[in-house]
C-alpha cells in the first residue's frame, strides 16, 4: 500500500448485531466441549482477526449492489476445511443484517458481537472434513480507517459506484470471512449492478450477462489470496485488454479521468510491462497469471494498494500539491512489487508490515536507478542524512511499530533503508540471493521477521544480529561503520535529490 495524505476523510464505526435461531446449542457449550473454533488465528495486534478450526479454500460470493442507495444483497459461501472437530467456528463479518446461516444444507445456529459472527453447525464437523457454509445477508457495507490515519477504506461508496480497498480492514465489511493473511484463499465474484455500471475485480472476466435493467458480471481469482486484497470496483471503466510483459493484462480507469491526469496515468499504465521486467530481474518471475490496474474517479481515495493482480490507485498519486498533473510511475512500481512481497508472500503477522512495505519501497529504489536517477545506496544516504538523528521517524521499531505505527513512514523508508543496510553488509549477489530465496521459499504462503533473518544469515552465511537489530529492534537511528559513513559523504547527491526525499516524506507519499 501506499499513503497519500493530501486528501482524507474522518470516519466513524457503529456495528453491532446479534440474533439466533430458537433450536440453537449456545456458542458457550461448545467452549464448554472444548470443540469450539477459537475466536482469533492468533495475531497478538488483532486478537480477533482471522480464526481457528478450519482453513477455507475457496470463497464464493454473489452480490448485487445498487449505487444509488448503497445498498448490498449478498450470498456467501465458504468452502473449508476443518482442522480439528467443530461444534461451534467464528467468522469475520460487521454491520450489515445476517439473515441465515447454513453448514452443508443444514440451517446453523448463530450469534454476533460487533466483530465476531459466531457458528453452530446442527450436526459437529469432524475433524479434517471438509464442509461449506453458506450465508445470506444485506445492507450497507461497512467502512473503516487505516490504523494511524483518518484515511476512508473498506466498501467506499463513490459518485460512480463504490471501491473496494484497505488494509487490514476491508473484506468483513461486506461478507463473512476468515479475515487474516494466515488463511490464503481462491475467490468467484458474481457481482450485479445497475444496467450502465462495470465491475473490475481480481484475476480473469469470465464474463456478464444482461438481465433486464441489470447485468451480472463474473470474476474468478483461482490462485489464493489474503481476503483484504479481495476487490470489486463499480463505475463507468474505460478498459484495456492486453499483454504487459507477455501476461494478460485489463485495465480499468475511470472514464471520468481526462485531460492532462488522463495523460499522466496513460503513461505509467504504458509502462507496467517495462516495471514488470525490471522486478522480474531483481525478484524472480511475476507470481501470477495476470495483472493490470484499477484507477477510480474518486477524490477522498488516500492511497492505493496491492489488490491481486489488479492495484486500486488514487488518481491523487498523479496531482500535486497544486492540482497540477504530474509523473509518478513510481506509485505502479510500489505496488506491483507487493505482487511478490505481500502478496504471493503475505505477513504472517501484521507486525510484520515493514516486509511489505520495506520491500515495495526499495523497489522504487531500484526503479529510480534503473530511469538513470539516483542508486539505492545514494538514495539511502540522502535518507539518512535529511532526516535528523532526534526526529520522531526514528523512534518506532520497525519490527514491532504498534498498531497506530503500523503503516507509518518507518516501515516504509527504514524498511527499505534495513534492505539497502543488508545489501552493503554482504554484497551483492548475496542480497539478490537472499530477496529472490525469501520469495521463492516463501511463495503462495507467510512469513515474518524471524524467518527473513535466518533466511538472511543461512543465505549470506553471516551472522547479522547487530545489523537487524540495530534497524529493526531498535529505536534511535543507527550508527553507520566508519567505512560506509566516509563513502556516504562522498557518495550523496546534491541539494535537489535531498529536497525530493523531503518531499515525498512530508507529504505522506510513501
Amino acid at each position: 500500500m501506499m499513503k497519500n495524505a493530501r486528501k482524507t476523510w474522518a470516519l466513524g464505526l457503529v456495528v453491532l448485531g446479534a440474533a439466533m435461531l430458537p433450536a440453537a446449542i449456545p456458542a458457550s457449550a461448545g467452549a464448554a466441549r472444548n470443540c469450539a473454533g477459537a475466536s482469533g488465528i492468533g495475531d497478538t495486534y488483532y486478537p480477533t482477526y482471522g480464526n481457528g478450526g478450519y482453513d477455507v479454500s475457496r470463497y464464493k460470493l454473489k452480490v448485487a449492489y445498487d449505487p444509488a442507495t448503497d445498498r448490498l444483497d449478498g450470498k456467501a459461501t465458504l468452502l473449508a476445511r476443518s482442522t480439528q472437530r467443530l461444534c461451534s467456528f467464528n467468522l469475520d463479518f460487521v454491520g450489515m443484517d445476517l439473515h441465515r446461516v447454513k453448514v452443508d444444507g443444514e440451517r446453523a445456529g448463530w450469534s454476533r458481537t460487533d466483530h465476531e459472527l459466531t457458528v453452530v453447525p446442527r450436526d459437529d464437523v469432524k475433524k479434517n472434513k471438509a464442509f461449506r457454509v453458506t450465508a445470506t445477508y444485506d445492507g450497507v457495507p461497512q467502512e473503516f480507517a487505516i490504523p494511524g490515519t483518518d484515511l476512508r477504506t473498506g466498501f467506499m461508496a463513490t459518485p460512480e459506484g463504490a471501491t473496494v480497498a484497505g488494509q487490514p480492514e476491508v473484506a468483513a465489511g461486506w461478507y463473512p470471512v476468515n479475515d487474516h493473511p494466515l488463511d490464503k484463499a481462491s475467490y468467484a465474484f458474481d457481482v450485479t449492478v445497475p444496467k450502465g455500471y462495470e465491475v473490475v475485480a481480481n484475476g480473469f472476466l469470465r464474463g456478464f450477462k444482461k438481465k433486464g435493467k441489470q447485468v451480472t458480471w463474473s470474476w474468478r481469482a483461482n490462485e489464493p489470496m489474503a481476503s483484504y486484497l479481495a476487490t470489486i470496483d463499480i463505475g463507468h471503466w474505460d478498459t484495456t485488454e492486453g499483454t504487459h510483459a507477455g501476461l494478460p493484462g485489463y485495465d480499468a480507469i475511470s472514464s471520468a479521468i481526462t485531460g492532462g491526469l488522463r495523460a499522466q496515468i496513460e503513461e505509467s499504465r504504458a509502462r507496467q510491462g517495462e516495471i514488470l521486467d525490471m522486478l522480474s530481474n531483481a525478484f524472480g518471475p511475476y507470481p501470477f497469471k495476470t495483472v493490470g490496474m484499477i484507477v477510480p474517479n474518486q477524490d477522498d481515495l488516500g492511497f492505493a494498494l496491492e489488490t491481486q493482480t489488479r492495484p486500486v490507485y488514487s488518481k491523487l498519486f498523479w496531482l500535486d500539491n497544486e492540482g497540477n498533473p504530474v509523473n509518478d510511475d513510481g506509485v505502479v512500481v510500489h505496488e506491483l512489487a507487493h505482487q511478490w512481497y505481500g502478496d504471493d508472500v503475505a505477513v504472517g503477522r501484521w507486525q510484520d508490515i515493514w516486509l511489505n512495505e520495506g520491500f515495495a519501497t526499495y523497489a522504487e529504489w531500484l526503479w529510480e536507478e534503473h530511469i538513470g536517477g539516483a542508486t539505492p545506496a545514494e538514495t539511502f544516504r540522502a535518507t539518512y542524512d535529511s532526516i535528523p538523528a532526534d526526529d520522531p521517524f526514528w523512534q518506532v521499531v520497525v519490527a514491532d511499530p504498534g498498531i497506530e505505527d503500523l503503516f507509518g513512514d518507518s516501515q516504509y523508508v527504514r524498511g527499505a533503508m534495513t534492505l539497502q543496510a543488508l545489501r552493503e553488509r554482504v554484497g551483492d549477489d548475496a542480497f539478490f540471493a537472499i530477496i529472490r530465496a525469501w520469495h521463492a521459499s516463501k511463495s503462495g504462503g507467510n512469513g515474518t521477521t524471524p524467518q527473513f533473518i535466518a533466511l538472511a544469515e543461512q543465505v549470506s552465511g553471516q551472522q547479522l544480529d547487530d545489523l537487524f537489530n540495530a534497524w529493526l529492534f531498535t529505536a534511535g537511528r543507527p550508527e553507520l561503520p566508519p567505512a560506509e559513513a566516509a563513502r556516504a559523504r562522498a557518495t550523496t547527491p546534491d541539494a535537489t535529490w535531498l529536497n525530493q526525499v523531503r518531499q515525498r516524506l512530508s507529504v505522506g507519499r510513501y
